[in-house]
């Protein structure tokens, strides 16, 4: 049970990530597929509400957090949650995907420095 709850976090955490970048990455995104048009211009119509998806992001991820280093690992022996290669794992993917996202949120900030 408690697996799910962090895993949940993480999943939340990359969907408010996703919200917060999808009015400045995704028309970056379209464009370098080729695809172009002036309907992409009302992807900039999410930008009121980036700072409600940045807040969601901390949010999760500190929630991911704080299962995976400040709550005890309650496991019954001999379940995948005993081995310490799954915390391990666990704590790995959770650094990755925190690293990922937050380059995602300063995509807008930084993509003045590239063009």
């Amino acid at each position: 049970m408690t697996q799910r709850i962090g895993n949940g976090s993480l999943i939340a955490g990359v969907l408010a990530a996703i919200g917060a970048s999808v009015c400045c990455v995704g028309p970056l995104v379209l464009l370098a597929v080729g695809i172009g048009g002036t309907w992409i211009g009302s992807l900039t119509a999410m930008e009121p509400y980036r700072p409600l998806f940045i807040g969601l992001t901390l949010l999760f991820l500190g929630l991911a957090f704080h299962k995976l280093y400040l709550v005890p690992q309650v496991c019954a022996p001999g379940t995948p949650c005993a081995d310490p290669r799954t915390i391990q794992r666990q704590r790995l993917t959770f650094w990755i995907v925190t690293v990922l996202l937050l380059g995602l949120l300063a995509v807008p900030w930084l993509a003045p420095l590239f063009y």
